[in-house]
């Protein structure tokens, strides 16, 4: 991290560690509350973070690795995290149940791996057609949408904060050119959460891979087509050497949230200091995460159009149009399917349409 960015993000995340430390407690959900609260400042406390990312893993794995470095610093030592990548304690897709259960104390992820556990967890990560990365935010932060998303939690024993968002994502690799929707029939696809689900009304099969086997799995045929995040990443993992045509937009992840989960058992043992020092290390990745894939993205669109000569396609309209309607009638199966999911998407709706029509008159002119 850049040295200014570094004494800005200490500069704010002190005043949340110094409210704590008078009696004042700042959460994610931007309530506030009065409490007195006493601090042992000799004891100290270690914990592990498992993650769904590859270790180290550009932006992903590195900003898990930042938040545990920030805790430490903003802490002086007295809350220490040990960062584990996927498969180095707990394989990618088992972060929920490893801190769920107390095998680590905070986990960074994001929801929609968890839709086996809670259908509803999805919509706290990406809706297809639905809010971008500054909706989902505003949601999130002052629409009501943490307080679902801890009401979800709850029952599992953990503890959610945003802490991420990847942005706009493209629509995906194939090896097929996609000009009508029967040409998604029979594809094994990699694209998970309610994308996922959408494209299989399509007829294709989704294959639900850790990041680190796609491009094995992608050149062996065992999936047809793929998904990832984004240029930055894609070009990293070399999809452009083995598929053809480079689809967007991202219809199924206009804004996908990353979450940092802890145990409600291990949280609720740490002093309220600390307790706002992770809320602040969240945030502040929340924010930078977000630029970090702005920028790189970017970068590296030019690279894969200009350099590596990349077919960019865009899908067709009357496809789009068919997803839209499998994503409405997948989104009505889950919100329908019990009362907290029902509560969470009627939430999310009437926000995200609010929103929507004020960005289509404040943000228009200049896309």
């Amino acid at each position: 991290m850049k040295k200014f960015q570094r004494r800005e993000f200490l500069k704010t995340a002190s005043i949340a560690a110094a409210a704590a430390g008078t009696g004042t407690i700042v959460s994610c959900s931007n309530e506030i509350k009065n409490e007195s609260a006493a601090i042992n400042t000799q004891k100290k406390y270690e914990w592990k973070m498992v993650t769904s990312w590859p270790p180290k893993f550009p932006i992903l794995g590195e900003y898990a690795g930042k938040i545990a470095e920030w805790i430490d610093e903003m802490s002086g030592g007295r809350l220490k995290i040990q960062v584990y990548g996927s498969g180095e304690l707990v394989p990618a897709f088992e972060v929920f149940d490893a801190v769920s259960l107390g095998a680590a104390e905070m986990g960074h992820a994001a929801a929609y791996y968890w839709s086996g556990k809670t259908s509803a967890a999805q919509f706290f990560a990406s809706v297809p057609f639905g809010m971008t990365a500054r909706q989902m935010n505003a949601w999130l932060y002052f629409g009501g949408g943490i307080n679902l998303w801890q009401e979800l939690y709850s029952d599992f024993n953990l503890l959610p904060y945003p802490s991420g968002n990847t942005g706009g994502q493209m629509g995906g690799w194939y090896n097929r050119e996609i000009n009508s929707v029967n040409d998604l029939n029979g594809l094994k696809i990699r694209m998970p959460g309610l994308g996922g689900k959408v494209i299989t009304k399509a007829g294709a099969t989704t294959i639900l891979s850790p990041g680190g086997e796609l491009y094995t799995n992608l050149e062996r045929g065992v999936i047809d087509a793929l998904e990832w995040i984004g240029p930055y990443h894609d070009y990293l993992m070399g999809f452009h050497k083995i598929a053809k045509y480079y689809y967007y937009p991202g219809w199924h992840e206009p804004g996908s949230t990353l979450e940092l989960i802890m145990n409600k058992d291990a949280y609720n043992k740490l002093p309220d200091d600390l307790k706002n020092i992770i809320a602040a290390a969240a945030k502040a990745s929340n924010d930078l995460i977000l630029a970090a894939f702005d920028m790189k993205n970017t970068e590296y669109f030019y690279k894969l159009k200009n350099e590596e000569k990349v077919d960019f396609r865009e899908y067709p309209a009357e496809v789009l149009s068919k997803l839209k309607e499998y994503a409405e009638e997948v989104i009505g199966e889950i919100s329908g399917s019990n009362v907290i999911s029902t509560k969470i998407y009627e939430s999310y709706k009437k926000f995200h349409k609010n929103i929507s029509y004020w960005h289509e008159i404040s943000e228009r002119n200049f896309n």
